[in-house]
């Protein structure tokens, strides 16, 4: 296959330049400009979400996806945190192809990065495949819907109408995978790898061979504040995670975390997410083993290492607190 061969470590195409002044979609008008960035020498192409948790400037527009263009069709990783998002992200994928879009994975079953799964539903023949676990977001089976999920269904319903309304529904996946998978589609070859639980039960990263490249869903973040503050996060299995990222040979020449910016350094990428992980289970856990209140050990922390960050102040403390809560049990 003839990858374009385009300078530069992030290559942004002119055609992704539509959003600016507002585009429709069937799921509501967008106002963000969506630009489609594409991995250098290789058929591999992404958006990066807003910082910031969801809301309505961001347009709900907060998480990371992509795509890889092969000869027989295209593999769509993760869908974005709207029905408007996800068909967004068709119309980059129709800018660049008319193939079929044949797979989407689902990297775990998070609101900001399934509920985009809607557009492939209704506007694809596409298969969505997601890890097993993510049959228990959605209650046991794809007919039912858990009581969590509803929860921030009826959240985001509120916090980002009208892009998630009364129709807006969450879908599940065709087919469910265990611990890894692997397949080809074109000539290309891509990996499924079962990360969790980590950030998420679910967490499923994709590994492109070929070109050398890896979509790592919430294992990792850059450049904003991770999001840990979840009863199912596991903390050591997600340091687990990322050693295995580091384990891959060859290295991956480029990485696209779930949020922020991609690189073309994994070492540093995973050196971020783990550093504010450690950092975290060090001070909370040192805190829980000695009796002290989260209370007086968050105020006495030094968090000026990330309170400039991206969603520090929606997240960090209940990070802390999550932490805080998994180091004290572990400790019995």
């Amino acid at each position: 296959m003839n990858y374009n061969k385009l300078p530069g470590i992030f290559v942004l195409l002119c055609v992704a330049t539509l959003g600016h002044a507002g585009t429709s979609t069937p799921y509501g008008d967008v106002s963000l400009p969506y630009k489609l960035h594409q991995v250098p020498d290789s058929p591999v192409y992404y958006i990066i979400g807003r910082p910031g948790v969801p809301d309505a400037e961001n347009e709900g527009h907060t998480s990371n996806a992509g795509f890889v263009v092969t000869g027989e069709g295209v593999v769509v990783y993760d869908a974005g945190g709207t029905p408007a998002v996800g068909y967004m992200l068709l119309k980059r994928i129709r800018e660049i192809t008319d193939k079929p879009v044949k797979i989407v994975v689902a990297g775990h079953y998070h609101a900001d990065h399934i509920y985009g799964l809607q557009a492939f539903r209704e506007h694809t023949k596409a298969s969505i495949w997601a890890h097993e676990t993510a049959l228990d977001y959605l209650g046991g089976d794809v007919t039912t819907t858990s009581e969590d999920a509803q929860s921030r269904l009826t959240q985001r319903r509120e916090a980002l109408f009208p892009w998630v309304n009364e129709n807006t529904y969450i879908v599940g996946p065709d087919k469910t995978l265990g611990q890894s998978a692997e397949f080809t589609l074109g000539g290309l070859t891509f990996e499924l790898v079962y990360m969790g639980p980590a950030h998420s039960p679910s967490d499923t990263i994709m590994v492109v061979k070929e070109p050398g490249v890896v979509f790592s869903g919430d294992i990792l973040y850059f450049s904003r504040v991770p999001f840990l503050d979840s009863p199912l996060t596991d903390t050591g299995r997600w340091l687990d995670g990322l050693d295995y990222l580091l384990s891959l040979s060859p290295q991956p020449r480029f990485i696209i975390p779930g949020h922020g910016d991609a690189t073309d350094d994994p070492q540093y990428a995973v050196k971020f997410t783990r550093n504010y992980i450690e950092y975290l289970r060090t001070t909370m856990g040192k805190a829980a083993e000695e009796l002290i209140p989260f209370d007086e050990v968050y105020a006495r922390t030094d968090w000026s290492a990330y309170e400039d960050l991206p969603a520090f102040k929606a997240s960090n403390r209940g990070n802390a607190y999550r932490v805080y809560l998994e180091m004290e049990a572990a400790s019995f």
